[in-house]
């Protein structure tokens, strides 16, 4: 998989880029806010919908374009996917001419319009940024929002469950605060209860398979990393606990994320339906839904211990290099070929042993881009294969001489 073309027309600081990438790896160099990130994010964007960086897409939009009738952005890749070229063009548009701004995301895929849906996937990417960190020491939406970003990707029933679940739960809420104030029946809940079940069924027996499959390779790599001093494990903590049996006997929490048994989506749905009904009472007088995919956690424990509560920074520095490759092997197998690699400002984060584990496992076989301030922190025979390209306001420069 690769992306051939990329062409970007009022995106962030670049006003029209048109940019023919390479097979090798792409060193990208140069000042901050010059718009190194900003590459790496399109890139991200065009494969997921989404920004890394920002809950807003109307801060995509090239900020000189503001005062216009119709300010708009513009993302058009050319996707190599073994034998098959495709087409992704993204069109943000703020209408300005309404009484209140409309914002619209325009998506084409080989010039037929499609929903947003629809583009995601076709390119598959895997981004390792510095503050990734808050995978161990964060707060548990960055845990889900990483199991929810890689799992769309390469799941279209994960990617539609999810969708239904934030819509259903946002409906659901909505009626249990009406409930509270006596303006709706408790019964009007079953509908509401039947849909959020379904769906939150399948988020929870698909991250359970992921991390099953992710924990293997990641526990690999972090073994070579700490060279077999520790061990990792990830433990899956779903906000209420189905059983193998229905009875209580046998559940997720027992000994964290069990890697010989898996549940199925029919299997958890009728347990999380009675988990709903078990809290009703309290749900309405809170006015919001208490289980669900939605206050799922995830923890990483190094030798028995939770990194992320007693673990040093070195520590989690190296889980999460372990986790992202792991994602990368993930993916690869997942889809049958390697995922677009971005790396924004992680190299001079780590300490020489582990930069070197990281530039040694970056092949020509995964489209890689990697931003830096200082290419000095690079070995001369990995630049030597690499295109080094300087980005200065908006523009870049490719092949630099070092």
């Amino acid at each position: 998989m690769r992306v051939e073309h990329l062409s970007l027309t009022n995106f962030r600081n670049y006003a029209r880029l048109e940019l023919t990438l390479p097979t090798q790896p792409v060193v990208l160099v140069g000042e901050n806010a010059q718009g190194k990130t900003t590459l790496l994010e399109s890139l991200y964007y065009l494969a997921t919908t989404r920004s890394p960086y920002t809950t807003s897409d109307r801060q995509l939009i090239h900020w000189r374009t503001e005062k216009d009738p119709l300010p708009f952005a513009r993302l058009v890749g050319d996707i190599r996917r073994k034998e098959r070229l495709i087409t992704l063009d993204m069109t943000l548009v703020l209408d300005n001419t309404a009484l209140s701004p409309r914002f619209r995301k325009t998506i084409r895929i080989n010039n037929v319009e499609k929903r947003v849906m629809d583009a995601v996937g076709l390119l598959n990417a895997v981004m390792f940024l510095p503050r990734d960190l808050t995978l161990v020491e964060g707060a548990p939406v960055n845990r889900r929002d990483f199991m929810n970003d890689t799992l769309s990707q390469v799941d279209v029933n994960y990617l539609r469950a999810l969708e239904d679940y934030e819509k259903h739960m946002t409906q659901r809420n909505a009626l249990l605060r009406r409930i509270a104030e006596k303006r709706a029946r408790p019964s009007e809940l079953a509908y509401w209860d039947e849909q959020l079940s379904a769906a939150g069924a399948v988020l929870i027996a698909g991250r359970q398979r992921f991390l099953r499959e992710l924990e293997d390779r990641a526990q690999h790599q972090h073994h070579a990393l700490t060279g077999g001093q520790e061990l990792l494990t990830l433990h899956y903590q779903p906000s209420f606990t189905p059983t193998a049996r229905g009875d209580g006997q046998r559940s997720f929490d027992l000994l964290g994320l069990d890697l010989h048994r898996e549940l199925t989506a029919e299997e958890i749905a009728p347990q999380f339906w009675e988990q709903l009904q078990r809290e009703q009472r309290e749900s309405i007088e809170r006015g919001a839904t208490l289980s669900g995919p939605h206050r799922d956690e995830l923890r990483m424990f190094v030798n028995g211990r939770d990194c992320g509560l007693f673990g040093s920074r070195g520590q989690a520095r190296t889980v999460v290099l372990a986790l992202k490759l792991a994602e990368l092997s993930w993916m690869r197998d997942r889809i049958g070929e390697p995922p677009l690699l971005l790396l924004d400002e992680v190299i001079a984060e780590l300490d020489t042993k582990r930069r070197a584990y990281l530039l040694a496992r970056l092949g020509d076989d995964a489209q890689t881009l990697i931003t830096t301030t200082d290419t000095d922190v690079f070995p001369r025979e990995f630049l030597a294969r690499a295109a080094v390209w300087r980005v200065q306001n908006g523009q870049i420069v490719q092949d630099v001489a070092l």
